[in-house]
């Protein structure tokens, strides 16, 4: 018996301290609390047909309801669908169709959409929800190590989006690991803001595990932010690159971070400059994590804890294998031959949270799960003399022009550290001759807004050819104010390939 909910039984009987708070509802709960609405919501699922092994997808906001509602799809031996609510309706009809899904939890405002997808529906209402408090609690459905709980659909940066089939046994190595990177206790207080449809929110349950305070925040807000932080003391402290680039401009909020011990980074390369420029203004150590949907975040993956920061002054790692997890670099092209130490490959992991394969895609789950159980992660890195993994690129998004390997993540982290230069992000567009070029979106500090903008770039690029190889420097710069990025933290490159194509070859 391995059903991932039970930790709730165990901590209903000993704790009497509110494990879960919502500021824009101002509503608490205790273990008891939240073990009682997730069994109400789990005998209407059941109500409405659902079964172990059925799968139900969740198409809502951030809420306390998107949370007990993943809490009740596993409590029952369902299988949980998380999804964003910024997805077409062609994006969940592809979801419901290729995962066969049985019931859509949503809410009254996609009514069209439930009516359009023609599927049963269960809206909860946060004023009823809440009355289940003391509701009879519903027993843990049968599960074992290896029954399947969530299909996990990737970005779809690559194509369709696959189902990544995840387990219950991955899910109780994912919140060990955590529990154990974070050193957790019942007194601390994570303040967690990652989205409900991603698989990040492991970092909250395994708060909610640790029977620490969980505190939800349904939309992201830097004032908000930074006052819950001072307001309730938080000691564990989510966030993501632009967020703590965001924290490292403004020194003067270091005195409402006081209480925090450590804040969460991962999602996509926090580089050097804002790393370093960080630790300098706030001095909490940033647990750098590497993961995957694939991997449960770091349930196998790599992390720099709070203990290294004595070895971590390169500001690049992203650390050494957490419990339960190996690493190794292989070859691009054939994954049998294992890379020596700073030789750049694909990065392979292997561990008790890797994902079961991709639902309903035999030869995608054959080309990225191994028979040996490696997993090949699609991105590029090295592992250095002391067992460090440092990340460079995602492989498909390597740059290749006339033979040359151009690795986006190595640029960036130089060009960054131009003083005009606020974010910027390398990608490619096509080239008759040489198959692809290099080129960068550039927002450009506010301190240079009125100044030339050909004259910045014109800068940037004999920056560049200073501190780069020739042939990786960007060909052309591109103007922005925003960046595309996924839930605002993931880089989405082909989403700038795709419309800066115009410019190919001119």
């Amino acid at each position: 018996m391995i059903n991932i909910t039970t930790f709730l039984d165990a901590n209903s009987k000993r704790l009497k301290k509110d494990i879960f708070y919502c500021p824009e509802h101002d509503a608490r709960y205790t273990s008891k609390d939240f073990l009682s609405i997730i069994s109400e919501i789990g005998r209407i699922l059941k109500s409405k047909n659902i079964e172990k092994g059925d799968r139900v997808l969740i198409y809502l906001k951030n809420s306390p309801e998107y949370l007990f509602s993943i809490f009740a799809i596993w409590r029952i031996g369902a299988v949980v669908i998380p999804t964003n609510r910024i997805l077409t309706d062609d994006e969940i009809q592809y979801m419901i169709d290729n995962s066969e899904c049985k019931l859509i939890i949503t809410d009254s405002e996609a009514k069209d959409l439930v009516e359009k997808l023609n599927i049963n529906s269960y809206i909860p209402q946060f004023e009823e929800i809440d009355t289940y408090r003391n509701k009879p609690v519903l027993n843990a459905e049968y599960t074992k190590w290896d029954d399947l709980c969530q299909l996990q659909y990737t970005s779809g940066t690559t194509g369709k989006p696959k189902g990544a089939m995840l387990t219950h046994g991955n899910w109780f190595t994912a919140i060990h690991n955590e529990c154990d990177v974070l050193q957790l206790r019942q007194d601390d207080v994570a303040l967690i803001i990652y989205p409900m449809a991603h698989v990040g929110l492991s970092w909250a349950i395994s708060a909610l595990s640790a029977g620490a305070l969980y505190i939800m925040m349904k939309e992201y807000d830097i004032d908000n932010y930074r006052n819950l932080c001072e307001k309730e003391r938080v000691s564990v402290l989510s966030g993501m690159p632009p967020i703590i680039h965001t924290l490292s401009t403004h020194p003067e909020y270091a005195k409402q971070f006081s209480s925090v011990k450590e804040i969460i980074s991962g999602g996509g390369p926090l580089h050097r400059k804002i790393w370093k420029d960080f630790q300098h203004i706030y001095g909490i150590p940033v647990i750098n994590a590497y993961g995957l949907s694939e991997s449960i975040v770091i349930g196998t993956g790599t992390v720099i804890r709070a203990e290294d920061y004595y070895s971590a002054d390169r500001y690049e790692s992203v650390g050494h294998p957490v419990c339960f997890s190996e690493v190794k670099i292989v070859d691009a092209e054939n994954p049998k031959i294992e890379l020596e130490k700073y030789e750049q490959g694909e990065i392979a992991l292997r561990g008790g949270a890797i994902a079961k394969g991709y639902w309903n895609m035999p030869k995608k789950t054959r080309e990225s799960f191994l028979e040996d159980g490696w997993f090949l992660s699609g991105d590029i890195g090295y592992i250095d003399e002391n067992d460090r993994l440092f990340i460079t690129d995602r492989k498909k998004e390597m740059i290749v022009m006339s033979g040359w390997k151009i690795y986006p993540t190595e640029v960036e982290e130089i060009l960054i550290k131009h003083a005009a230069v606020k974010d910027i992000a390398v990608f490619s567009i096509s080239h008759t001759h040489r198959g692809e070029i290099p080129v960068a979106a550039v927002i450009w500090s506010d301190k240079v807004k009125n100044e030339n903008k050909e004259k910045l770039k014109e800068d940037l690029i004999n920056y560049g050819k200073e501190h780069l190889a020739r042939y990786k420097v960007p060909r052309k710069i591109f103007t922005r104010d925003t960046l595309p990025r996924i839930n605002g933290w993931k880089l989405l490159r082909k989403k700038l390939n795709e419309e800066y194509e115009e410019y190919a070859d001119k």
